[in-house]
């Protein structure tokens, strides 16, 4: 039973912490203020770890991970992983005329095309996109792939681009994918010139996402080495777009060419197809607040993929003596 149950939560991974939330809300009024607090009844932190040349690592156990809130140490009650599990592509995609300059859109139109190749059976996608205003699904999520390469096709980038607000409503409206495994493909230069949301609000919201955000500048990487404060409508803002994925535990990727398409979506399915999964109840004591995230793992692991924190109460904190008594029997299984 308790199988039955932990793979229920694995396939709910990505869902919104938060009570029951529509999977295609209505479209925010221009003056609204994100101010509510939440406080979620279940933390699930899926994540991904790396080794050696960034290879995911798949054999994982549980004693060579720690769970961490705010520096204290906190027990989860589960543990398990998936390595091949099927995954929900929200594709989401700048169409602001900047996205017209050098050949970014047809970098764009190809790196879909990769990641619709390399689908497998139970992926759906979705696509949406935005420019001076808030996404608009283009293709509600679906097993087809025709249906998202024609949408493609028939995009055209124009206007300015209100880049955070567009990318605050994608969380909530990716839940609508079927799979526990789910991602933001964000497609995009970076630029925005028209939100009303600023950086620091984009930051907060995104705080306690559990979608991870993989965002791919579509550019030539040698251009940032020659050019590496220089943000103009032609180039990409790196920085932004690399700060924005690494706090819901995806990753930045550069490029324009096909090899760096397929290599970038190399690198996203085998985080997404092998990844692990924490969780814990919070307590319901103390105040509802951000609260930072960290792992603790053996040697072996080079890098960790993991959300930023949560948004909620206290976690349980794991006390000495039972942090004793686990080591005690980490020792005697060895």
């Amino acid at each position: 039973m308790r199988r039955k149950l932990i793979s229920l939560l694995f396939a709910l991974t990505t869902l919104p912490l938060a009570a029951q939330t529509p999977a295609t809300p209505p479209a925010a009024k221009p003056d609204e203020k994100y101010t509510e607090e939440v406080a979620v009844s279940y933390v699930m932190i899926p994540f991904t770890v790396l080794g050696e040349k960034g290879a995911p690592i798949v054999d994982l156990k549980a004693k060579e991970v720690s769970l961490l809130v705010d520096g204290q140490p906190v027990p989860s009650d589960m543990f398990e992983k998936s390595m091949n599990a099927p995954v929900s592509w929200t594709v989401l995609l700048d169409l602001s005329g900047s996205m017209g300059l050098a050949g970014k859109l047809d970098a764009a139109r190809a790196a879909v095309g990769v990641l619709l190749s390399r689908r497998k059976p139970g992926d759906d996608f979705s696509l949406f996109v935005f420019s001076a205003g808030h996404a608009r699904e283009v293709v509600p999520f679906t097993e087809d792939p025709m249906k998202i390469a024609a949408a493609m096709d028939n995009v055209k980038p124009w206007g300015k681009t209100a880049f955070f607000d567009a990318l605050s409503e994608m969380p909530e409206r990716s839940g609508a994918g079927k799979n526990g495994a789910r991602a933001i493909i964000l497609l995009s230069d970076g630029i925005d010139n028209f939100s009303r949301m600023s950086k620091a609000e984009i930051e907060k919201r995104l705080e306690g996402v559990s979608v991870p955000i993989y965002a791919l500048g579509l550019r030539d990487p040698r251009e940032q080495k020659y050019a590496p404060k220089v943000v103009t409508e032609e180039l990409t803002d790196v920085a932004l777009l690399e700060e924005l994925a690494n706090r819901t535990g995806g990753k930045l990727y550069i490029g324009n060419q096909p090899q760096q398409l397929a290599s970038a979506m190399d690198g996203i399915e085998s985080n997404l197809r092998a990844q692990y999964l924490l969780g814990f109840e919070p307590t319901g004591k103390g105040a509802v607040k951000y609260r930072r995230i960290s792992l603790q793992v053996a040697g072996r692991v080079r890098s960790v993929r993991v959300r930023a924190g949560y948004r909620g109460t206290e976690p349980p904190i794991l006390s000495a003596t039972s942090r004793g008594k686990s080591r005690s029997n980490e020792r005697k299984k060895s």
